[in-house]
């Protein structure tokens, strides 16, 4: 393999020329030290344009020095070069000494060391397989014979010329121009002296010519909004002390088990009103934060993305940093102290993630290399008319395997336990919303996104077999099959979907008046009928309490009690249904606004009844579900719920019992009225002592306190195809729940 391709090289005579005007196609070729003209020794040459003089230091075998000689300026823009007479045919090391007028800088040369790539990282970075690329790619901090420095690489095929540029060489692109491994079009350059913290970006003069300067897509930090450079970084530094967590999620089983969600943006949970308006760091949160979600019993958070991005009203999801956790809340190793504070206080963290689109900003992946790069270059493929953003191409097995990578670098160097991926459907389909003249189907004809399919798989795939214990959750709102479902039997190999169909007819449903909901009462039985399609998550998610869509305690229908009582009704009937849980931040005190990115939750709220009422709810609902086997062994087999009782339009009352392997039952019973339903007979699967374990109505939560005190005992009284019974008392606009003593 050649490193170099020198074979394109210009003419000696123009070099220094070609290299100051960007155009050199092989600066290695003509920098550092090669063999002098006579063959009798060696000649230097560097190019520094910020330098006024340059003095070479050749070193003995045993690092000292054996010569010391200014460079000669052979070209006013900045080329320097030293020719010198050496035995022997093992090149010497050498350094140089940089004069900047003001200062001097002892350092050796980035054109004097070897590859820094292996074949193998560019062999497995063509077929999209290298899932360590982030350990390759980017900026790494190495010691390359006993030199520090950092160890740059860029994948950018199409372009003329990769230099890196930062404060170290004053943001000057002919000064450190990178090789380019042609085989995988990636450029590569070690620069001593570069260390954690230097800011950079690349300098790329594109296909056509066109200079821009790009972030690093695989920076592992990065500055955020306007001010888009990477830092060089390091993950090594950072201990772990989440061990117990990590060994005992390795082993867990997520579908037999509670999963109840809170869905959190950072930046607006809370705010510091009193030191303008800031929102938390990732360590305050680590305290705030996680005191709260332990208090509620959730077992995760959700983030919304954190991956770096410049606009603050994307709420994230418009991503520049795939591999960054955003600079707003603090340092990378911030937000790893974030997740291990959570692990350790038995909080798993799940991480929004963004890989269907990307968006057209100069320093971003867009128009990379000069050319349509990480996207296509045809519109009807390439873009989105509704976001105004850059969609991924998927055929492309680079820009699978950057993704894909992202996804690992998350599970494994910041621990987190799970993915959800948004956007699924825009993935998936060629015409997603495109008129029938705007996208271009797939090779069959049809409209199925292929390359997003294999992406999908692959992804899966990745995850599921090498991050023991965690999870991909899908936020997909159609129809497709087998979404969480194995790849080896044809699914797209998820882990779990998010339950839209629910969560649209539950809502609509909800909305309505009580007097009209029995014209409607399949519109809140109707998830059971393909409840166990998929591996559902319930979701009351951020999209549902925005943009006019109003929150949700002002969705509720009715006066100021109805509307609570309406709202603490749907708590329970979603968290009694099968599928695990997410709710949104705001959403546990029925806040009255709007969720806004710039402000916080109004916590103040919480000094009422009601809205610390509904807090307690939400508590004690994640409790039972998290404590008790019925509501949660089988959230996803058809063993695990029967109802008694769906067609009580008349009523608006249904009832249902769940239980799990081992016979633990739960009778549920939800009237949608505000007329109590006293002695009300209900079925029993299983005959003994029932006892109230949740009442939504109960005084504590702010309810009329109907209520079922003390125990209930089934009689042998056939009902609802059930052969013994017992009577109960539904409060209105409630839920209760009743436990079999065992």
């Amino acid at each position: 393999m050649q490193p170099t391709n020198s074979q394109n090289a210009p003419a000696p005579h123009t070099q220094a020329v070609a290299l100051l005007q960007g155009n050199h196609s092989d600066p290695f070729g003509y920098l550092g030290i090669h063999r002098n003209e006579s063959d009798t020794g060696f000649v230097v040459r560097a190019c520094r344009p910020d330098a006024a003089a340059i003095d070479l230091i050749v070193l003995d075998e045993d690092g000292s020095e054996k010569l010391r000689a200014p460079m000669e300026r052979i070209h006013e823009g900045g080329v320097f070069a030293h020719s010198f007479e050496w035995e022997g045919e093992t090149k010497p090391r050498y350094s140089f000494e940089i004069d900047f007028g003001t200062s001097k800088w002892t350092t050796a040369d980035p054109y004097s060391f070897d590859l820094i790539i292996g074949e193998q990282d560019c062999y497995f970075w063509g077929e999209g397989t290298h899932y360590d690329a982030y350990k390759t790619l980017g900026a790494h901090p190495r010691t390359i014979d006993g030199i520090e420095g950092t160890a740059f690489a860029v994948w950018a095929p199409n372009a003329r010329r990769v230099s890196v540029v930062g404060d170290f060489n004053r943001w000057d692109g002919r000064t450190h121009i990178m090789r380019k491994r042609i085989e995988a079009g990636v450029w590569e350059l070690f620069i001593p002296g570069v260390t954690e913290g230097d800011h950079y970006k690349f300098e790329v003069v594109g296909d056509h010519g066109e200079l821009t300067l790009k972030t690093d897509p695989f920076a592992l930090r990065t500055q955020w909004g306007q001010k888009t450079a990477a830092l060089v970084h390091s993950l090594d530094h950072y201990t772990w002390n989440d061990q117990e967590w990590m060994e005992r999620r390795a082993s867990a089983d997520p579908y037999h088990s509670a999963m109840s969600v809170y869905e959190v943006h950072l930046g607006s949970w809370a705010r510091v009103t009193e030191d303008g308006n800031r929102w938390l760091t990732y360590r305050e949160l680590a305290d705030q934060l996680l005191d709260h979600v332990e208090k509620l019993n959730f077992t995760h958070i959700e983030l919304m993305p954190i991956t770096e991005f410049p606009f603050d009203g994307s709420w994230g999801y418009q991503v520049t940093g795939y591999f960054s956790p955003t600079s707003r809340y603090g340092d990378p190793d911030d937000f790893r102290y974030l997740v291990d504070q959570a692990h350790q206080r038995g909080i798993g963290v799940i991480l929004d993630w963004v890989p269907a689109h990307f968006p057209k900003d100069d320093h971003g992946l867009g128009r990379f290399d000069g050319t349509a790069l990480f996207e296509h270059a045809d519109p009807r493929q390439g873009e989105h008319k509704d976001w105004g953003t850059y969609i991924f191409n998927f055929d492309r097995n680079e820009v699978r395997n950057f993704l894909i990578a992202s996804a690992l670098l998350w599970m494994r160097e910041y621990h987190i336990d799970g993915l959800r991926v948004d956007a699924v459907a825009s993935m998936l389909y060629l015409d997603y919303s495109r008129e029938a003249h705007e996208w271009v189907p797939n090779k069959h004809g049809g409209r199925e996104n292929l390359g997003a399919i294999q992406f999908m798989r692959q992804l899966n795939e990745a995850v599921y077999g090498s991050c023991p214990g965690a999870m991909v959750i899908a936020e997909e709102s159609t129809a497709w099959g087998g979404v969480s479902r194995p790849t080896s039997a044809g699914g797209l190999g998820f882990g779990f979907k998010w339950n839209m169909g629910w969560m649209n007819d539950t809502l609509t449903y909800m909305e309505r008046e009580p007097v009209h909901r029995q014209y409607h009462h399949g519109e809140a039985t109707f998830s059971m009928v393909y409840a166990y399609d998929e591996n559902f998550m319930l979701v009351l998610s951020h999209d549902e309490v925005v943009h006019g869509k109003g929150s949700l305690i002002n969705k509720m229908p009715g006066d100021r009690w109805q509307k609570f009582a309406n709202l603490r009704m749907l708590y329970g009937w979603m968290w009694a249904h099968p599928g695990k849980k997410l709710i949104f931040m705001g959403d546990e005190i029925a806040q009255w606004d709007e969720w806004n990115y710039h402000r916080s939750i109004d916590w103040h709220l919480r000094i009422g009844a009601e809205h610390s009422g509904m807090e307690r709810l939400v508590s004690d609902l994640n409790a039972v579900y998290r404590d008790i086997p019925a509501l949660n062994d089988l959230d996803h087999e058809p063993g695990g719920f029967s109802w008694l009782d769906h067609d009580d339009a008349a009523s608006s009352t249904f009832t249902f019992f769940r239980r799990s392997r081992d016979g633990d039952v739960v009778l549920v019973a939800v009237n949608a009225t505000p007329v109590a339903r006293h002695g009300y007979r209900i079925g029993a699967p299983t005959a003994g002592t029932y006892h109230e374990i949740i009442n939504t109505d109960a005084d504590i939560y702010a309810g009329s306190n109907v209520t079922n005190q003390g125990d209930r005992h089934t009689e042998q009284i056939g009902w609802q195809h059930q052969a013994q019974s017992l009577v109960i008392d539904i409060p209105p606009l409630g839920v209760t729940m009743l436990r079999l003593k065992r």
